[in-house]
C-alpha cells in the first residue's frame, strides 16, 4: 500500500491530513490522487459514499490552485447545501497550511449578499448548489471563465432531483479545455449520457463493482405484515441500544407520523424531510450530528448529501422503488472500512423489489428473526450493566454526600442494592414486554396463510372493541386532515378528566376510536357539542355486525349503534396495541405506546352504503 507522499502530495496538505489522523489512502484516494496530479484529464470515479471520495478529488485541486492569482479556478458542484458545507469545511481543513487559499461555499438558504461580498473580495475554489450559483450568474456577480477544474460530486443524485438543466447552463460558462471529473456512486444511463457529453476520453474509476453495495454493510430484512411495520421498527430498536441510524421513509407524511410516534413513545428521534424550513434543518442535523438523536427519520431527498460519520445502521421503513436509493440509503453506514447494518422492514408485496436489489447490488439479504420480548429485555440489561461499569466518579465532587447515602443504605446488602440499580433503569422494558405477543410474520408458501389470505376463506368478521372499551363513531377523516393527534386534542379540550382510548382507526371521510366503557356517554355528550372547521362533530356509538351484514341496535333508550365493518378481522391485540390515556404530557417509555392508524376501504363503502339508506 502506497502513502500519501507517494502519490504525490504536497507537504504543506500532508502535514494537515496526518494532524486529521490520515495514514494510508483508500482506494479511491490512491487511484484519483496521482491521475489528477498527472496530465490532468477527465474522469469517471464509481464510488460508494463515505469511501474517502471529497479527499480524492480535494486533495489534487487545492494543490493545483495558483494562490496568487485569486479567481475561481475549481468549481465543485453537488446537490444540497448539507454536502456543500461538509466539502468546504473539509477542504478547509486539507488547506489549513496553504497561506491564502480561499474557499467559499455557495448555497441557498443562505444570505446572497454575503457570498457576492465574498466574490468581490477574490476566491479559488467555489463549492456551491446549482440553484444558487445559477442565480449569481444571472447576477454576474460570478465568473466561470477561468475555471480549470470543474468537479461534479454525487452527480447521479443532482440528476435524479432534477438538476439537469442547471448543469447545462453552468457547463455552457465555462471553458471547453477544462478537466471534469464525475463522481457517483452509480452508474445509471442518465451519468452515461452526460459523461458522454461533457467529458472527454474519461478515465473510469471503479472501486469494486458498479453499482454494487458497499462490502461493509449487512442487508438483512424483516418480513412483517403492513400493520405490524411500527411495531417491528421499535422492536428493533430496543434490541439495538446503541443504535445511531437513519429510518428512511417514502413520504413526507410518512416520515412526520413515524417520527411523532417514535417521540412520543420516548425514542431519541426527529424528522428531516422537505417541509421543515432551512432553520428546523440545521438544528435537526445539529442534535443528530452530536447524537442527541439517536434515529433520524428521514425521506430520500432531504437525506441527499448528509454526510456523517459513524452510523450504526440504516432502516428502510419499506423499499424504495430504485435500485439507486437503496444503494445511497445503505451506503451511509459501513462507511471509512467500519462495519454497517442495512435493515429492511417489508411487507409480501415488496419481496420482488427486495429481490431485484439483490441482483443489482451483488449481494443477498439475510433473513432477520423479529426479536422476542425477552431478547430484548437481556441486550437492554446489559446495556444498563455496561453503562454502570463505565460511568467515570468524581471522588471529590461526591465526597461529601457520601456519608448521608451510606446512612440511607445501610440496611440493604450489596446484592440488593445492585438489584435495584439495576431495576430502576430496567424495569420499564420488562414491564411492557412481560405480556407482549411475538410479530408474526407472514408466508406465502403453499398451503400456508399468506398476507391477503388473513381475510380471505374465512368469515368476515366485525372489528370488536377491546374489553372494557366501546367503539366510537364520529364523523371526520383523514379528508378533513383530521389524524389522531387532533381526535386526542379534541377529547382533552372537552372533557375535564382523564380519559382512556383505545385503538384509532382513520378513514377518508369518518373514524372510529374506542373509549373505556364508563366514559363512552359522558365523552359522545362532550363531543357533540364541538366543531371541526365550522362543521359540527357526530360522535354516535359504533355497533358490531356478523358477516351476514345484520345490524345490531342498542336496546332500551341507547342511541343507534352505527355498523364498523371492515374488510380483515380484528387482529389479535397485542400489550403494545392497547389503549393509552389522553393526556397533553409527552409519554414515557414504561407508559403504553400509542395508537395504530389503519384505513379500511370496504369499511368506509359500507358505512356510504347504509347512509344512504
Amino acid at each position: 500500500m502506497k502513502t500519501f507522499e507517494e502519490l504525490g502530495v504536497s507537504p504543506e496538505i500532508l502535514k494537515a491530513i496526518e494532524e486529521m489522523g490520515y495514514e494510508n489512502p483508500m482506494p479511491v484516494q490512491e487511484e484519483v490522487i496521482p491521475y489528477l496530479l498527472g496530465e490532468g484529464n477527465d474522469v469517471v470515479a464509481l464510488a460508494q459514499t463515505g469511501t474517502g471520495k471529497t479527499a480524492a478529488f480535494g486533495l489534487p485541486i487545492i494543490q493545483g490552485i495558483n494562490i496568487s492569482n485569486r479567481v475561481p479556478q475549481a468549481l465543485i458542484l453537488c446537490p444540497t447545501r448539507e454536502l456543500c458545507l461538509q466539502i468546504a469545511g473539509d477542504l478547509n481543513d486539507y488547506s489549513k497550511y496553504v497561506v491564502g487559499l480561499k474557499i467559499l461555499p455557495v448555497y441557498g438558504g443562505s444570505s446572497i449578499e454575503s457570498q457576492i461580498r465574498s466574490l468581490k473580495n477574490g476566491v479559488h475554489i467555489i463549492v456551491a448548489t446549482p440553484g444558487r450559483l445559477l442565480d449569481l450568474m444571472e447576477r454576474k456577480t460570478v465568473k466561470l471563465a477561468t475555471v480549470c477544474n470543474v468537479i461534479m460530486d454525487e452527480a447521479d443524485e443532482m440528476l435524479n432531483m432534477g438538476f439537469t438543466d442547471s448543469i447545462n447552463a453552468i457547463l455552457a460558462e465555462v471553458p471547453k479545455d477544462r478537466n471534469t471529473l464525475l463522481f457517483s456512486a452509480t452508474m445509471s444511463p442518465e451519468i452515461t449520457r452526460i459523461s458522454k457529453k461533457y467529458l472527454n476520453n474519461a478515465k473510469e474509476i471503479t472501486i469494486g463493482t458498479k453499482n454494487e453495495g458497499t462490502k461493509n454493510v449487512k442487508h438483512i430484512y424483516y418480513m412483517v405484515q403492513a400493520k405490524d411495520k411500527y411495531l417491528a421498527l421499535k422492536r428493533i430498536a430496543d434490541y439495538y441500544p446503541q443504535i445511531y441510524g437513519i429510518v428512511f421513509c417514502r413520504t413526507r407524511k410518512e416520515t412526520q407520523e413515524i417520527a411523532d410516534k417514535l417521540i412520543q413513545d420516548g425514542y431519541n428521534a426527529d424528522s428531516l424531510h422537505g417541509e421543515l424550513s432551512q432553520q428546523q434543518r440545521d438544528a435537526v442535523m445539529q442534535k443528530f450530528r452530536v447524537r442527541h438523536i439517536q434515529l433520524l427519520i428521514a425521506t430520500d431527498v432531504a437525506a441527499r448529501g448528509l454526510d456523517v460519520d459513524d452510523l450504526t445502521h440504516v432502516i428502510n421503513y419499506g423499499l424504495p422503488d430504485d435500485t439507486e436509493s437503496y444503494t445511497h440509503r445503505s451506503g451511509r453506514t459501513g462507511r471509512a472500512g467500519k462495519t454497517g447494518t442495512s435493515i429492511s422492514i417489508i411487507n409480501l408485496r415488496e419481496k420482488g423489489k427486495m429481490r431485484d436489489i439483490e441482483r443489482s447490488i451483488g449481494k443477498k439479504f439475510i433473513v432477520g428473526e423479529m426479536p422476542t420480548g425477552k431478547q430484548i429485555c437481556e441486550k437492554q440489561l446489559i446495556k444498563v450493566i455496561d453503562d454502570i461499569e463505565k460511568v467515570k466518579v468524581n471522588e471529590e465532587e461526591i465526597a461529601d454526600f457520601m456519608p448521608d447515602i451510606y446512612r440511607k443504605l445501610e440496611w440493604l446488602e450489596k446484592e440488593d442494592i445492585i438489584k435495584r440499580m439495576v431495576s430502576l433503569e430496567f424495569n420499564r422494558f420488562l414491564e411492557y414486554y412481560r405480556d407482549a405477543e411475538d410479530i408474526e410474520a407472514p408466508t406465502d408458501s403453499r398451503g400456508e396463510r399468506s398476507l391477503k389470505g388473513r381475510s380471505e376463506g374465512r368469515e368476515n368478521t366485525a372489528r370488536r372493541a377491546e374489553p372494557g372499551f366501546t367503539r366510537m363513531f364520529i364523523n371526520a377523516g383523514k379528508a378533513d386532515n383530521f389524524y389522531a393527534n387532533q381526535l386526542i386534542e379534541l377529547i382533552n379540550k372537552s372533557m375535564n378528566r382523564r380519559v382512556q382510548i383505545g385503538k384509532i382507526d382513520l378513514l377518508k371521510s369518518f373514524s372510529f376510536f374506542e373509549i373505556e366503557e364508563a366514559q363512552a356517554q359522558s365523552v359522545m355528550s362532550a363531543l357533540n357539542s364541538e366543531s371541526l372547521n365550522g362543521r359540527k362533530i357526530s360522535v354516535e356509538i359504533a355497533g358490531e355486525e356478523t358477516h351476514r351484514g345484520t345490524e345490531r341496535r342498542g336496546s332500551g333508550s341507547s342511541p343507534r349503534k352505527y355498523t364498523d365493518r371492515s374488510s380483515s378481522p380484528a387482529p389479535r391485540r397485542s400489550r403494545e396495541d392497547r389503549g393509552y390515556a389522553a393526556s397533553r404530557g409527552p409519554k414515557r417509555r414504561d407508559e403504553k405506546p400509542p395508537y395504530k392508524s389503519s384505513e379500511s376501504k370496504s369499511g368506509e363503502e359500507g358505512w356510504a352504503r347504509r347512509k344512504k339508506k
